[in-house]
């Protein structure tokens, strides 16, 4: 993705500090981690879901792109829990 700026959204900043997790954090997530699932439908813009790791811990960011103002959006981040997620974080357990 061919951003100018990366902006966190206010669910994001309450979350992120509520999980301990940096700004930075996130941004590593984002230029060096992987899209797991893409979500195209997601208004006002399609979004995905990264999996990257800091300081091997895993990390989730929810993260969407503005292709005209080349604006990236953080929408959520969050350690997978492994109740949840299989053991490579990159699927959803069958319930």
């Amino acid at each position: 993705m061919d951003y100018k700026r990366v902006i966190f959204s206010g669910h994001a900043i309450r979350q992120m500090f509520s999980r301990a997790i940096s700004k930075d954090d996130v941004l590593v997530v984002i230029r060096d981690g992987e899209v797991i699932t893409d979500y195209p439908d997601d208004k006002p813009y399609p979004s995905c879901l990264i999996l990257g790791f800091v300081k091997n811990s895993p990390i989730h960011v929810v993260f969407t792109f503005d292709r005209e103002t080349k604006i990236g959006i953080v929408i959520t981040a969050y350690i997978p829990d492994l109740r949840l997620w299989t053991e490579n974080f990159k699927s959803r357990r069958q319930s």
